[in-house]
């Protein structure tokens, strides 16, 4: 997708403090983030969002979630806790249209969120 903030990422036009990279996902810093740890993870392929789940790869969908886990252990952050979002749609707070997963951590986090 020519105009995606996200895709411009993945090919290396615009850099990114990455975190993690695999053949399939990126994981990146968010540069205005909420919390002491939050970052973005998103597949390398294009999907717009929650809404077309389904044309993910269920293989990068595991892998997605798979990584969460391992990410929250190597940055001290499993044990306290951590806060996973995704934001879908207009209405949802999504601004960048690729679907991605904000992981926070390393405060308390409150309820409602917003």
């Amino acid at each position: 997708m020519e105009n995606c903030l996200f895709c411009k990422i993945v090919s290396g036009e615009i850099p990114a403090k990455k975190e993690y990279e695999s053949e399939n996902i990126l994981v990146f810093h968010d540069i205005t983030p909420q919390a002491p740890f939050h970052v973005l993870i998103i597949p390398k392929v294009h999907i717009s969002s929650m809404n077309q789940i389904e044309d993910l790869d269920p293989l990068i969908t595991r892998e997605i979630f798979l990584t969460i886990p391992k990410l929250a252990k190597q940055n001290g952050i499993s044990e306290k806790g951590y806060r996973l979002v995704n934001n879908c749609g207009d209405f949802g707070g999504q601004t960048v249209h690729h679907i991605h997963f904000h992981m926070l951590g390393g405060r308390h986090m409150q309820w409602p969120p917003g």
